[in-house]
């Protein structure tokens, strides 16, 4: 059931209710892959057993007889980081990006959800720095932002190896409020799906204001 402090379209407590048997099937579904094959589609290293690869600039380990996910040198992660990163390693389709942004409202069935996405995603940002563009800017270059030519201020990331999604700024002024977007590579929907492109540009947002 959701709490009365979360949206009524929060992907992280959609996609928490239904993890167990999604994660089940995953793990079947990458066992008939070779984790050569997975290695190459998903841009992951790997190493001996285990495929290695940084998302949201944490770095994760996966064995392939289990597709158990992994902090390095650590214990197993929980169920919902789990279905990340194996949902990734099953979906990405190895192909190169477009280098073309697009907003949340772009991807195959993002408009249903896009006001939502606004809410608990991008609209985050403009209300912490409001007219204050240099401190957006501080925090992402904090986090390994790249710079970009879009809007005010614009920075991209590297999210996932073959995901990267893109944080502009626009700058207002006292009669109109700043705005903020989270964008995503036009290809990013085939390498994971729209509902966890939504979590992981929510929790970019998390990553850049903790940054601040």
């Amino acid at each position: 059931m959701l709490q009365h402090h979360q949206p009524k379209h929060d992907p992280e407590r959609i996609w928490v209710d239904k993890l167990e048997p999604k994660v089940v099937a995953l793990r079947s579904e990458l066992r008939r892959l070779t984790p050569d094959d997975i290695a190459r589609r998903s841009g992951a290293i790997l190493d001996g057993g285990r495929l290695r690869l940084a998302m949201l600039f944490d770095d994760y380990e996966v064995d392939t007889i289990d597709y158990v996910v992994s902090h390095p040198g650590g214990g197993e992660v929980n169920s919902f980081l789990q279905s990340l990163v194996l949902t990734y390693l099953g979906t990405t389709y190895g192909g190169p990006p477009a280098e073309r942004w697009v907003s949340f409202r772009d991807l195959p069935n993002g408009s249903f959800y896009n006001q939502a996405f606004q809410g608990y995603g991008p609209d985050r940002l403009a209300k912490r720095w409001q007219l204050d563009v240099a401190g957006f800017g501080a925090a992402c270059r904090a986090l390994g932002g790249t710079p970009i030519d879009h809007g005010d201020a614009g920075f991209a990331f590297t999210v996932l190896p073959r995901i990267d999604m893109a944080a502009i700024y626009w700058l207002g002024d006292e009669d109109f409020a700043s705005k903020a977007s989270i964008l995503f590579d036009a290809t990013a929907h085939l390498d994971m799906v729209v509902d966890g492109l939504a979590i992981l540009g929510s929790r970019l947002v998390d990553r850049i204001l903790a940054e601040g």
